[in-house]
């Protein structure tokens, strides 16, 4: 596929490995993403970068990308920074025609071959005052493949007094397994209606405090095993007190596919807390991906 083939909006990832090192036979988007790929010192692990022009994504943006990791490889997609959603451009204003809030979509669609594995390690979205966001990503794995999706959100500009103030948040996460489904994760944050009823509903600050941060975490396969045992043996080794106030972080764990995979929820008062506690419980992966990849996933 050539890049003049490639709607607006749309991007795709084709990596392979040829038994001497990974090879992207596609590696292309058109505005407003944006793919990079660093050279690193494996040859058998590759980045990319995911990227948007203007350092955000906007209301009416609709952003897809299409991942093939074949055989051998292994991929790491990160972001530089937080994936950033404006109801509109900085400095500009919607016309007198637009949709007063139009939602912003992104699309992830992901296949991983037998004994590649893919690794999705973005910093979090944060959604500016009265933004709309949709994300829908789904990951078509065999049973011999591995993958890690993390995926975050913030509650938004707290140095300017924006927590959980746009107006939806919508994610998606589908996982399968040679076509089986084995993880199905959805959020949705979204204001109350005002005519909800006689009763005044909560605001979504009020339902979300005291965090500021939540995070949820996919893992499958074989080649990251340890990491999944790791973090089996530490949430059965915790123990329960009775708190009179909410605790800085939270978090749970929550076996699938008999073991061979799970899923791990986390909350805190500091999204900086949460991407601490992320580089320790993921810090097995530093065997998979080696010591340089893990650090520019959480440096």
């Amino acid at each position: 596929m050539t890049l003049s083939k490639i709607e607006q909006g749309h991007g795709r990832v084709v990596l392979r490995n040829d038994g001497s090192g990974n090879v992207f036979s596609e590696l292309a988007a058109t505005y407003p993403l944006k793919l990079l790929s660093p050279r690193l010192p494996s040859p058998d692990v590759s980045i990319v970068y995911m990227l948007s022009y203007g350092g955000g994504l906007v209301g009416g943006d609709r952003v897809r990308l299409d991942v093939e990791v074949h055989e051998r490889a292994r991929l790491v997609i990160l972001t530089q920074g937080s994936t950033k959603v404006f109801k509109t451009r900085p400095g500009q204003r919607l016309s007198s025609n637009s949709q007063a809030h139009p939602i912003t979509a992104q699309r992830l669609n992901v296949q991983v071959a037998a004994g590649s594995a893919l690794f999705l390690l973005p910093d979090p979205v944060t959604c500016f005052r009265d933004a709309k966001y949709h994300q829908a990503q789904s990951f078509h794995l065999s049973k011999d493949s591995s993958v890690v999706l993390l995926d975050w959100v913030t509650s938004g500009r707290k140095s300017l007094g924006e927590e959980w103030v746009f107006s939806r948040y919508h994610s998606l996460n589908e996982v399968y397994v040679d076509g089986r489904r084995i993880a199905k994760d959805a959020m949705l944050l979204e204001e109350a209606s005002r005519n909800a009823g006689p009763l005044n509903p909560r605001s979504l600050s009020e339902s979300l405090a005291p965090y500021s941060c939540y995070a949820n975490v996919i893992i499958y396969g074989s080649l990251i095993r340890e990491t999944t045992q790791s973090l089996s043996e530490a949430y059965g080794a915790i123990t329960v007190f009775k708190q009179h106030a909410p605790p800085p972080l939270l978090w749970s764990f929550s076996a699938i596919c008999n073991g061979e995979g799970c899923i791990v929820r986390v909350a805190a008062k500091e999204t900086e807390d949460v991407k601490n506690w992320l580089a320790k419980a993921l810090r097995d992966l530093e065997n998979v991906l080696g010591v340089d990849v893990y650090r520019r996933a959480f440096s």
